[in-house]
C-alpha cells in the first residue's frame, strides 16, 4: 500500500452505542461517521468480492471425484459393457478407488491454494497417489484370486483416463488460481484494529510467514496519541473503531484482527461490543501473549497464532447450500402459489385504483438498503414508503383486501421474486424498514447489538415469526424479543432449521391475533 499522509480529521460524537451506531445522550442515532479520503479510497480498492479458499478445495474435490468416477464408468460401457453387460462387482473398486484416491489426495496437502499454484510438485503427488490406489487394488485382487473378473483393459484405461484428467484440470486450476491470486480474490483481507508496538510486531510476523494470505488493508484505532502512530509498519491508520464499522460495510473485508494484548480485557470487550454487529471473522492476536491455552485453541497463519471470537455466520459452502435451497424451494413456491398471486392482483385492481406492487426499502445483509416487494394493501395516496408509522388494529389506511392479504401474510408473497433475485432468503430475520419504532423510538435506539441481525441476508420468514413475533411492534420488549429470535437462529442455523421453520410457517400463520 502507498505511504500516503493518514492523518485524517474526524468528526466528534455523542457516544458510541454497543450496537456500532453513533448515538446522542438521549439514545437518538446520529448520522454514521464519515470516511476520510484515504480510508474512501481504500475501501473502494476492495470492494470487489474475494473467492474463499475452502470453496475452491470443495469444488476440486467434488469435480475431481465425480470425473474419476465417470472416466471409469465410461471405460467400462466403451469395452466391457458389449460383451458382460451390466456386471455390477465393477462399480465396487471403482466408487472406492474414487473416494480413496480423494483422501490420499488431501492426506498429502493436495488441496490447499498453495498446492492449486503449482504445477510439476502438485502433479507428481496427484499421479502418486493415483498410481497408489491402483497399486492397492492390484494386491488385494491378486491375494483374493480375483482378478481375472476384471478387464486388464478397464483398468489400465481407467488409470491412464484418470492420468489424463489430472493433468489437464490441474493445470487449468493452476493458471486459474494464479490469475485470481495476482487480481487479489484469493486474499483474506484483514483490517488490524489497535495500534503501536503490538499492531507492528503482529504485521512484521504475518509478513515473515512464506504462506501468508492475508493483505493487511489497513489499522483503526481510537488512540491519537503517541502510542498509536499515523503509520504502523508501513500501513496508515485509517479512522477510529467507530469509522471501521462504516469503512467495514463498504468494503469486502474477511478479517478484523484485534491486535491487543488479551491481558487488557476490558479494552479488548468494549471493541468487540463495537464489532461483533459485522458479518467477519473477528479474532485476537496472541503472538505476543505470555498467556498461553492448549494448541487446539488457536487458528495459526504460518506461526502466528491467534484466538477466534466471532465467525463470520453462514460462511463458504453453508452459503452456497442456503442458496440453492432458496432458489429450489422459491422457484417450487411461485409456481405452486401463482393462482393465489394471480387472483390477488385482480381483487386488488378491482377495489382501489394504482399499482398491484408495493416496493419499499428494507435493511438488508450488512445494513445495505434493499427494495422488497409486497402486494399494496394500502390505498394508493396513504402508502408510507418509509414505515414512518407501523400499521395498528383497524388501520383506515389499509383496504378490505389489504386486511386479509395482511393477515393471512399473501401480500408477502411477491418477496419470492426477491429470494431469486438474491435480495432476500426464504429463512432468515425479516427486513426492517429504516424508520421503523417501538414505542415512537428506532429499533435501534432499543436494542442493543440490533444490527447483529443483518449478519445474515434477511428472510421472508424466520425464528422470530414462527414463535408469534411479527406484525406490530408497540412496545420496547416486542422487538427485543424479535431479536433475540433472530440473533438464535443466526447462531443455530442449519438447512434442516430452515426446512423446520418453513414447514411450521403456513401453521403459524393461522394464528392472526399480532397481523394487521
Amino acid at each position: 500500500m502507498t505511504e500516503l499522509d493518514p492523518r485524517l480529521r474526524f468528526r466528534d460524537a455523542a457516544k458510541l452505542a454497543a450496537t456500532g451506531t453513533l448515538v446522542d445522550v438521549d439514545g437518538t442515532p446520529l448520522p454514521a461517521p464519515e470516511l476520510g479520503a484515504l480510508a474512501r479510497e481504500v475501501a473502494e480498492r476492495f470492494k470487489q468480492r474475494t473467492i474463499a479458499p475452502a470453496i475452491i478445495a470443495g469444488a476440486a474435490r467434488l469435480i475431481e471425484f465425480a470425473m474419476l468416477a465417470l472416466i471409469g464408468f465410461g471405460v467400462f460401457f466403451w469395452y466391457v459393457y458389449p460383451d458382460e453387460g451390466l456386471a455390477w462387482h465393477y462399480a465396487y473398486p471403482l466408487l472406492a478407488g474414487s473416494v480413496l484416491t480423494i483422501l490420499l489426495i488431501q492426506g498429502s496437502d493436495g488441496y490447499t491454494i498453495a498446492s492449486f499454484r503449482t504445477y510439476i510438485s502438485q502433479l507428481g503427488r496427484i499421479f502418486g497417489a493415483w498410481t497408489m490406489v491402483f497399486a492397492f487394488f492390484a494386491t488385494i485382487l491378486f491375494f483374493a484370486k480375483v482378478g481375472e473378473e476384471f478387464s486388464r483393459v478397464w483398468f489400465m484405461g481407467w488409470y491412464l483416463g484418470g492420468l489424463t484428467f489430472f493433468t489437464l484440470f490441474r493445470t487449468a486450476l493452476a493458471v486459474a488460481v494464479r490469475g485470481w491470486t495476482s487480481e487479489g480474490r484469493l486474499e483474506r483481507r484483514a483490517v488490524i484494529v489497535g495500534g503501536g508496538k503490538t499492531a507492528e510486531d503482529l504485521i512484521i510476523s504475518l509478513e515473515n510467514q512464506p504462506d501468508n494470505d492475508i493483505r493487511i488493508c489497513g489499522i483503526f484505532d481510537d488512540r491519537s496519541d503517541e502510542r498509536s502512530p499515523d503509520v504502523v509498519a508501513g500501513y496508515p491508520k485509517l479512522g477510529t473503531i467507530a469509522e471501521l464499522v462504516t469503512f467495514a460495510r463498504m468494503a469486502n473485508i474477511d478479517l478484523l484482527i484485534v491486535a491487543i494484548p488479551l491481558t487488557a480485557e476490558g479494552r479488548v470487550g468494549e471493541m468487540l461490543k463495537k464489532l461483533w454487529v459485522l458479518p467477519v471473522d473477528i479474532c485476537l492476536s496472541a503472538h505476543t501473549d505470555k498467556l498461553r491455552f492448549r494448541r487446539r485453541s488457536y487458528q495459526y497463519v504460518g506461526a502466528v497464532p491467534f484466538v477466534d471470537v466471532f465467525n463470520k455466520p453462514i460462511a463458504d459452502w453453508d452459503s452456497i447450500l442456503k442458496r440453492c435451497f432458496d432458489l429450489v424451494f422459491a422457484t417450487l413456491a411461485i409456481i405452486g402459489l401463482s393462482p393465489v398471486m394471480l387472483a390477488t392482483a385482480i381483487a386488488i385492481r378491482a377495489e382501489t385504483k394504482g399499482p398491484v406492487i408495493f416496493r419499499q426499502k428494507r435493511y438488508g445483509f450488512n445494513n445495505e438498503p434493499v427494495e422488497i416487494f409486497k402486494f399494496r394493501s394500502m390505498y394508493q395516496s396513504m402508502t408510507d414508503a418509509r414505515a414512518d408509522r407501523l400499521v395498528t388494529k383497524d388501520d383506515p389506511r389499509v383496504t378490505k383486501v389489504g386486511r386479509f392479504i395482511r393477515k393471512t401474510s399473501i401480500d408477502e408473497l411477491p418477496q419470492l421474486f426477491n429470494v431469486i433475485r438474491g435480495d432476500l432468503s426464504l429463512v432468515g430475520p425479516r427486513p426492517h424498514a429504516p424508520s421503523a419504532k417501538a414505542a415512537g423510538r428506532l429499533y435501534e435506539a432499543v436494542v442493543d447489538g440490533y444490527y447483529a441481525r443483518h449478519r445474515v441476508k434477511p428472510g421472508i420468514t424466520g425464528w422470530a415469526q414462527i414463535n408469534g413475533y411479527r406484525g406490530e411492534t408497540d412496545t420496547s420488549d416486542k422487538i427485543r424479543r424479535r431479536v433475540e429470535h433472530d440473533l438464535y437462529y443466526i447462531e443455530n442455523w442449519s438447512l434442516l432449521f430452515d426446512l423446520y421453520i418453513l414447514i411450521l410457517t403456513p401453521i403459524r400463520l393461522l394464528n392472526t391475533e399480532h397481523a394487521y
